[in-house]
């Protein structure tokens, strides 16, 4: 497929997750951690606008100067911005104007990816497109947040359900110890946290070849999960009790039985799906209660060629670090991923929500351990 017709695609498919949407979704910003949709189709477009159009195309009109303050995310270098918890009070913009933004950029990006570009330019507009790919999984995850804690409980999609079903275990996976190479390989893109690869060491271990169910979560939680300090690292143990966790995100005891908020509304807890929206905490909770612990993500990445994933980011239990030869790019895409590369824990695989094509079993993606707003599940190691 050609540049062009890949950020066509791409660009569409945003715009296609948003069309269920009533305009007062667009809007909302329950926590600081969920972005409004509007934002994310803003900002989005001012990628490709900061990027690639202003710097590039001599006779290249600004749309609005104004939405480099709005629209910027968290580059220093750029300048000055929106505060991230501040996003929900932008009632301008207007979904209409943010909507004639895109079609304004998209006019002038399509132009100009009519010409062949050199190649830094050519990874540029790839890292664009895979930015937004990104942000097209916040965007379902956010838009998930924003009905599932509406009062209504509105369904975004009330046709096929999406929640998939695990694949059936037969066990684990053992894996002989030796030297094996982590980090991406290859032609095609990957972004500068999967790189370089290198070499490491690995002890014997064992990996499941399936993901928890919601039917084996709930046999924790029936066992005192919850109540009992001695499966949980002591900062989950704290984060228990100041918010009185005592499920995953999204369930509900209703009547004696267990629900869940879908994307088709509240549904009964499907025992023989992967359990879903749990933090790092929790996962590890998890694995203590059964005597193991969450896989690292080297251990992941050895051991992925012999399971299914794809249906919930996995929790590993490796920090966000960055690899051996790990080099910030210079300006402003240098702080892309590295300086978030703190206090973070990593996440393999990918999700139901996760764009096609759009994943990599050396993609690394990282979340701070009390977050479980994005599809995240359970893999045990021992």
């Amino acid at each position: 497929m050609s540049l062009l017709n890949k950020y066509k695609e791409v660009r569409q498919r945003s715009e296609d997750i948003c069309k269920p949407l009533q305009v007062e979704d667009y809007v909302v910003q329950p926590v600081v951690d969920v972005s409004p949709p509007k934002w994310h189709l803003g900002h989005t477009t001012w990628f490709f606008e900061t990027f690639i159009l202003k710097p590039n195309v001599t006779d290249y009109k600004e749309f609005d100067p104004n939405y480099n303050f709005v629209f910027n995310s968290y580059y220093e270098t750029i300048g000055t911005r929106v505060v991230r918890t501040d996003r929900g009070n932008l009632s301008r913009p207007g979904v209409e104007d943010v909507y004639k933004y895109r079609k304004h950029v998209d006019a002038a990006m399509e132009i100009y990816l009519e010409n062949e570009l050199w190649k830094e330019l050519h990874d540029l507009v790839l890292l664009g497109l895979n930015h937004e790919q990104q942000h097209q999984e916040l965007l379902c995850t956010d838009i998930k947040y924003i009905l599932g804690n509406n009062p209504l409980q509105p369904a975004y999609d009330t046709g096929t359900a999406t929640e998939l079903a695990t694949a059936k275990s037969a066990g684990f996976i053992d894996v002989t110890a030796g030297i094996c190479e982590i980090g991406y390989i290859g032609d095609g893109f990957c972004f500068d946290n999967e790189l370089s690869r290198h070499r490491i060491y690995l002890q014997d271990y064992s990996i499941a070849d399936a993901l928890v169910t919601n039917a084996e979560y709930m046999q924790f939680m029936e066992a005192g999960g919850y109540t009992d300090f001695r499966h949980w690292h002591s900062e989950g143990w704290d984060w228990v009790k100041n918010n009185n966790v005592d499920a995953p995100m999204y369930w509900h005891l209703i009547d004696g039985s267990w629900h869940n908020y879908t994307m088709q509304g509240l549904k009964p807890v499907d025992l023989d799906a992967p359990v879903c929206h749990v933090s790092f905490y929790e996962a590890a909770a998890y694995a203590a209660w059964k005597g193991m612990r969450l896989p690292t993500e080297f251990e992941w990445e050895a051991a992925s060629i012999q399971f299914e994933w794809g249906s919930r980011w996995e929790w590993t239990d490796s920090a966000y670090l960055p690899y051996p030869g790990f080099k910030k790019a210079e300006g402003a895409i240098g702080e892309y991923n590295g300086k978030f590369m703190i206090n973070q824990m990593v996440l393999r695989g990918a999700s139901e929500v996760t764009p096609p094509g759009h994943s990599r079993n050396t993609y690394r993606n990282f979340f701070h351990p009390q977050l479980r707003w994005q599809y995240t599940g359970i893999r045990l190691a021992k």
